[in-house]
């Protein structure tokens, strides 16, 4: 599989939310693979996105976010939770794609692991369950995604079969005011056929 190129990550953030979907998130892991399909994303664009980190503008935060494109943004939620995102368009423009969930591909010994007592359909279907499952923390943040050498990277995949995109607004946005509330910015892969 060919990882994804650093100009790969130039285009609209929004786009890429969408083709992000059907991609294979991988991580080395002690000499493993752990991978899934990216089944479920967000876009934040932007100082303008008040549901963006980047509406606070530079910060120690959001400096990657201003970095260059194909980068990890990876921060801390709740007080408990690491969260990933990926870079995208221009340097010095704020934009990063949530990945909010994945289905397991490879090494599923070591997800099942690191997501004991837990049932398979709740491993990766959620952006800090996958990071919890694929050991993914703080100390990649920044890390390079068009190379592994962080171990952690994106490779070039075709949608599933019978695969349909579907949108809606992003979750947990609730207090932010419209029309960021209502964009229709998180896309999710659904089987032809279901409406969800």
């Amino acid at each position: 599989m060919s990882i994804l190129p650093p100009n790969w990550y130039e285009q609209d953030v929004v786009c890429a939310a969408q083709q992000l979907l059907g991609k294979r998130l991988v991580r080395w892991l002690n000499g493993q693979r752990v991978s899934g399909i990216i089944v479920e994303t967000e876009a934040y664009r932007g100082e303008e996105d008040l549901a963006c980190h980047a509406r606070a503008g530079y910060t120690p935060r959001t400096r990657v976010m201003y970095g260059p494109p194909g980068r990890a943004y990876i921060y801390f939620t709740y007080g408990m939770h690491w969260l990933l995102n990926v870079v995208c368009m221009a340097e010095g423009y704020p934009a990063a794609v949530l990945i909010r969930a994945i289905q397991p591909v490879e090494g599923i010994e070591v997800i099942a692991s690191r997501r004991r007592g837990q049932p398979p359909p709740q491993w990766t279907n959620g952006p800090a369950k996958l990071t919890a499952a694929l050991e993914i923390d703080g100390s990649l943040n920044g890390a390079d995604l068009t190379t592994p050498a962080a171990g952690l990277w994106i490779e070039e995949a075709p949608l599933p079969l019978n695969a349909v995109i579907r949108t809606s607004p992003r979750i947990g946005i609730e207090r932010v005011p419209e029309p960021w509330k209502s964009m229709p910015w998180r896309f999710h892969l659904s089987e032809a056929g279901s409406t969800g």
